[in-house]
């Protein structure tokens, strides 16, 4: 009984020993530790380990405040909804434009349908630039509509690198135990403690580095169409006059354009159009064949 109060006396001044030096690693075992430490139980299960050194995995950077020294981490997307009538010209054009704000294309889609060509874009553009290449590309096509949004991940992501912190810290103070360990049983322990520790690490690492590509570079999804007409987006007028206009004008505007969708439609099904009225015509013949023959049936005898 008096062997474990000791050695729990040992481990005690050990673990102050360790958080007095700050990991320190000349300092830490400056005091050599009686071979009675030897026979120390090292936990197995890592909440006790962690419980054992004096750490906390789960402690955070923020410290609950709102104010973060290396700034907030903001995610930033948007979506364009862009029109043109010189289709090549804007392909090209977007794509001078990210590279002179040295983004790239993520994703690139390209085709073709009975009204136009369209194209679809993943575009990934430094943070800094983000704004300036909406209104760039908003100006170099005709743009319809646009969304755009930020996500404030900064708790996530300071409390994901305090973590992260506490974690190398403690992996080197599991690696300073492991060399002056002497006891195969204890030695067993902490080697699994330091495979827990690095796995811990290296998924907070990769979190940290998907953070900082979505935080660098902003995300922009461009729809493109190619239109024979570019869409009317004028402002609402103020007045009920030139409300009354703006009617009218709409009205005979969405005409014209109905009866060109209408003779466009024609054109592309002119072939059932044909063979709709070939149809029409050999029933009529047949009706009249029909009516005539009727007739002539039911046309009275004349008396002899």
């Amino acid at each position: 009984m008096k062997r474990k109060l000791f050695a729990l006396a040992l481990a005690l001044l050990l673990v102050l020993s360790l958080a007095a030096c700050g990991g320190s690693k000349s300092e830490e075992f400056a005091a050599e530790a009686p071979s009675a430490a030897a026979d120390m139980a090292y936990p197995v299960e890592t909440e006790m380990a962690e419980e054992y050194l004096g750490f906390d995995s789960g402690s955070t950077a923020s410290g609950g405040g709102a104010t973060y020294p290396a700034g907030q981490k903001l995610i930033r997307t948007a979506q364009m909804n862009l029109e043109t009538t010189t289709f090549e010209e804007a392909v090209q054009g977007l794509t001078d434009l990210t590279e002179q704000m040295g983004g790239y294309f993520q994703s690139s889609s390209v085709g073709k349908r009975s009204n136009g060509r369209w194209a679809e874009y993943t575009v990934r553009i430094p943070a800094e630039k983000y704004q300036t290449f909406l209104d760039q590309a908003g100006e170099l096509c005709h743009e319809t509509w646009r969304d755009a949004q930020q996500e404030d991940i900064s708790e996530r992501y300071y409390d994901t690198q305090g973590r992260l912190k506490t974690l190398q810290i403690k992996l080197e103070r599991l690696q300073a135990l492991l060399a002056k360990a002497e006891n195969m049983e204890d030695i067993i322990t902490i080697e699994s403690a330091i495979s827990e520790t690095e796995q811990m690490i290296d998924e907070l690492s990769g979190t940290l580095r998907h953070y900082d590509g979505q935080v660098d570079y902003a995300t922009v999804s461009i729809s493109l169409q190619e239109v024979y007409k570019l869409s009317d987006v004028e402002e609402v007028p103020d007045s009920f006059m030139s409300r009354l206009g703006k009617a009218f004008t709409g009205g005979w505007s969405n005409f014209t354009d109905a009866i060109e969708n209408f003779a466009v439609a024609l054109a592309y099904g002119w072939m059932w159009v044909l063979v709709l009225a070939v149809l029409a015509v050999a029933v009529i013949r047949v009706l009249r064949k029909r009516r005539r023959a009727k007739k002539a049936e039911e046309k009275p005898e004349k008396p002899c």
